[in-house]
């Protein structure tokens, strides 16, 4: 169920790319469609929250979640078809969305229109150029979004033209992002607005990044004002401390994650239900929270690990 439309020329190029990159290029688009995915993402944004500074994490995690709910609202109501599902005679899809569902589930695979990989890189790597303002970062910013997306519809599962509406898409939260700044001082107060803006897709949306986002984004609303006020963790310059800050968040992400899985039939998780969808939303945003206002506690513990290991 959706809608079919494409240039001539996207079919045709997709299509030549696959024929004549070979095997080693397509494990290269595979390599850089992995960068631009949910987990090496996180990493990105767990070291700019934890490693380099508190608040410019919270910038950019704010930035990379308004381009992550503005691109499902989209697609869920274009519902353009990906390549390889509306030709599977001349695309093949080299990789998928969900691994572990059906690769012609378009519930479990989401739509095509505009490319999510591609807006999520222009939004992430271009807040952290913002704000680390060096030249090498804004050389990445550019080169890393335009590698991802060629590399999504190198794979079969975009259009070029989903891919330069998910750039455009990154922009425009880019620039909602540093519009919000400038005029609202308060965190969790533009991440209300935000929330207030786009929770009219839960009427229309059915994809699950759609729900994934807007469950990290009910989390900052509220871990915002009390990570501020209860737990206020200050950045380090402890090398040993960044490490066990990262390793320790991924441990409890991956931990979480699983636990919070376990009360509820697999089955009906993927069904794409709108209880399902509420029940992952609630889950992303406990996550955040704990990730954010809980897990923090343990650093003091770590800077004293890290200067045994320095002395």
């Amino acid at each position: 169920m959706g809608n079919v439309f494409y240039f001539d020329w996207e079919v045709d190029l997709i299509e030549w790319l696959q024929k004549t990159i070979g095997s080693a290029g397509q494990a290269i688009a595979k390599a850089v469609t992995f960068i631009g995915g949910e987990t090496v993402m996180l990493l990105v944004l767990l070291v700019v929250l934890f490693c380099y500074k508190k608040e410019s994490g919270k910038r950019c995690g704010f930035t990379m979640v308004a381009a992550s709910m503005w691109f499902p609202m989209i697609k869920n109501i274009v519902l353009r078809i990906r390549p390889y599902m509306a030709h599977p005679e001349r695309i093949e899809a080299l990789t998928v969305v969900q691994e572990d569902a059906d690769p012609l589930d378009i519930i479990q695979q989401g739509y095509s229109f505009p490319s999510g990989h591609s807006a999520n890189a222009v939004a992430m790597y271009g807040s952290i150029a913002r704000e680390i303002r060096k030249k090498w970062m804004w050389w990445l910013a550019v080169i890393v979004p335009l590698l991802i997306g060629v590399s999504r519809f190198d794979v079969g599962v975009h259009y070029p033209t989903d891919v330069l509406a998910g750039w455009l898409v990154g922009l425009a939260a880019l620039g909602f992002s540093m519009l919000l700044e400038k005029k609202v001082k308060k965190e969790w107060v533009r991440s209300l607005i935000l929330l207030t803006v786009t929770m009219p897709g839960i009427f229309w949306c059915t994809s699950r990044d759609y729900f994934t986002s807007l469950g990290l984004l009910i989390g900052m609303v509220t871990v915002f004002p009390y990570e501020k006020k209860y737990i206020n963790f200050q950045d380090t310059k402890n090398v040993w401390a960044m490490i066990l800050r990262v390793a320790g968040a991924f441990a409890v992400y991956a931990a979480m994650n699983t636990v919070l899985k376990l009360p509820f039939d697999k089955e009906w998780l993927n069904s794409g239900t709108l209880g399902a969808n509420l029940i992952r939303s609630a889950r992303y945003a406990i996550m955040l929270f704990v990730l954010l206002g809980v897990y923090p506690r343990v650093f003091p513990a770590y800077e004293k690990i890290g200067r045994k290991n320095n002395s």
